[in-house]
């Protein structure tokens, strides 16, 4: 685990390069109360301790999508152990217009994306003279253009933070009531931000269910379920080839 996970909401999620503070949701409450209405003080210290609550619970289940090619659509449906930075999730790259799926499982950190049921991967590692292994791995992308895969992946990690924000930090008018929506069952209160984001949270456990904003030049939505710790076995060294050193083998990844 880094030494340092001070990851605020209103500063740290910054760093996946979106264009302003999150949003979030809290207490709905009046039903007379008009869509786009201020945050109140109270709703203001809900999303203050929004992302270290989901710190505090360790990890949760998640599905992340964003649109993919033309028509299609990337999801990765899996689970984040969010106190030790680590997932596994399957992702499946839906072209649109009745192409057909390409499907990967995934496992990732903070540093390192490995991807595997790679078609015809054992016929490149032994055409490249290398040993058998279920796994490629590469560097989490980041810089201009990175690949969709390591998009979502960053946004699911960035979901946490060792410490609260100041609530004060959601006062000052960019952040509006947006209503009350049923995700999955549960009912969530929705917020956006003047930036295009917008947080749903669970009214009555006031723990993120989803997440949906413009990163990476894409629209990137993650929802949360299942809250609680999780333990995330990490493909072991011999399972794995390193793609930056065998470029062919890389290049059969496809995503």
């Amino acid at each position: 685990m880094p030494a340092s996970r001070r990851r605020p909401l209103a500063a740290g999620v910054l760093a996946l390069g979106l264009a302003g503070p999150a949003l979030l949701a809290g207490c709905g409450g009046d039903e007379q109360r008009p869509v786009g209405d201020r945050v109140t003080a109270e709703e203001a210290g809900v999303l203050g301790g929004l992302l270290s609550r989901n710190a505090e619970q360790g990890g949760a289940a998640f599905v992340a999508s964003a649109p993919y090619g033309a028509d299609g659509v990337l999801t990765l449906t899996g689970e984040v152990d969010l106190d030790g930075r680590a997932g596994r999730a399957q992702a499946v790259a839906d072209p649109g217009n009745g192409g057909p799926e390409l499907t990967r499982t995934v496992f990732f950190t903070a540093d390192d994306v490995w991807l595997g049921d790679v078609p015809g991967l054992a016929d490149v590692l032994s055409a490249a003279g290398l040993p058998a292994a279920s796994y490629v791995r590469r560097p989490l992308a980041e810089g201009d253009a990175p690949p969709l895969t390591d998009v979502l992946v960053q946004v699911v990690l960035g979901l946490a933070a060792e410490e609260a924000d100041d609530p004060a930090a959601f006062l000052g008018g960019g952040y509006r009531w947006q209503g009350d929506r049923s995700i999955d069952g549960e009912l969530t209160s929705v917020y956006g931000a003047e930036s295009g984001w917008t947080v749903a949270v669970d009214r009555s456990s006031e723990l993120l269910v989803q997440f949906a904003a413009p990163v990476g030049g894409t629209d990137a939505t993650v929802t949360l379920s299942e809250h609680g710790p999780r333990t995330i076995a990490l493909p072991r060294d011999e399972e794995t080839v390193d793609g930056p050193a065998h470029p062919e083998v890389a290049a059969t990844v496809g995503l």
